[in-house]
């Protein structure tokens, strides 16, 4: 597998409320080769709120960045986080248009002059690096873990926009988490919305829809909800207990982030991939995940030898 470099964009999130997303995907990085690049003096591409003020507005936030980006000489840029992609993506997309370039860059003051692309980090990992590449790398699987793939509503949507597998069934990570020796469940609600931004001014929905998510997932014998987006992150985990509390239910799932899993399969210390920030503590998974394993390697001692009737494993006992 050769080096790869790339400029990041670790989006507000990444210093702030998901702290561990940002840890762990520098980690998981470093681990595969991947050299990364934050672009100096990154702005906020104006996440969710800009671009329903004004979509000019909106662009040059995100533009200003691979203006930036430029100054270093960067041109193929990675973010994980869904909402940042989306608004990186939509800025190229609109300035292909001429005039809408120009309004852009007569906020920015920095005209683009070179091509660039931005990827997600989920993306990058399953097209660029590849799956076999990082099943190779794995020591220590995560055979008896039984997890649900959360992709939320925007890592694949929209299609036109994102370009990176199914908007409404995607498997990119379900297939990561496999590779990296996970029980991997059928979770039909893997791009059902978990309520966004709306845990402030309409809670309601968010317990009702972060709630169905979290049902299902328990329902199915999920150990965890594994996620790629701070927002979702923070209502499945930070707000559990919200949830429990409107719903009449006592979920306990923890919900990493799938950098740290894929982090911790690769061998990264622990503290580097920030287990502690999780709210539901990841420990119970772990320790189900072992259970699973003594469980079924009792289950294949137990189990006669090939070639053997249970007749004649008996008269040889």
């Amino acid at each position: 597998m050769s080096a790869v470099s790339l400029g990041y964009y670790p989006g507000c999130s990444g210093l702030g409320t998901s702290l561990e997303y940002d840890a762990s995907t520098r980690a998981v990085c470093g681990a595969l080769g991947i050299t990364l690049q934050d672009i100096p003096d990154w702005t906020c591409c104006g996440s969710t709120p800009a671009h329903t003020v004004d979509h000019v507005l909106s662009s040059a936030l995100a533009a200003r960045n691979f203006a930036q980006a430029e100054t270093a000489g960067i041109e193929d840029v990675i973010t994980p986080c869904p909402s940042c992609l989306k608004n990186l993506r939509n800025a190229l997309e609109h300035m292909e248009d001429d005039l809408f370039r120009a309004r852009v860059e007569a906020l920015t003051e920095r005209p683009l002059t070179r091509p660039h692309t931005v990827k997600s980090v989920l993306q990058v990992l399953v097209e660029d690096i590849g799956l076999d590449a990082i099943k190779a790398k794995v020591t220590r699987p995560l055979t008896g873990m039984k997890v649900v793939p959360y992709y939320g509503c925007l890592m694949t949507r929209p299609a036109s926009t994102m370009r990176f597998d199914s908007p409404e069934y995607p498997m990119s990570m379900d297939n990561l988490l496999a590779a990296l020796g996970a029980e991997v469940l059928p979770f039909p609600l893997k791009v059902e919305c978990c309520g966004a931004s709306f845990g402030i001014p309409k809670k309601e929905a968010v317990t009702r829809l972060s709630g169905k998510l979290l049902d299902l997932a328990a329902e199915l014998g999920a150990h965890a909800v594994v996620v790629a987006c701070p927002l979702c992150q923070m209502n499945l985990d930070l707000r559990q207990g919200q949830i429990n509390a409107a719903n009449n239910t006592t979920h306990a799932l923890p919900v990493p982030y799938f950098t740290q899993l894929v982090g911790y399969a690769l061998g990264v210390p622990e503290k580097e991939l920030g287990f502690d920030k999780l709210i539901m503590p990841l420990a119970p998974a772990f320790t189900a995940m072992q259970e699973a394993c003594a469980k079924a390697a009792q289950g294949a001692e137990k189990k006669p030898a090939a070639g053997k009737t249970e007749a004649t494993a008996g008269g040889a006992a």
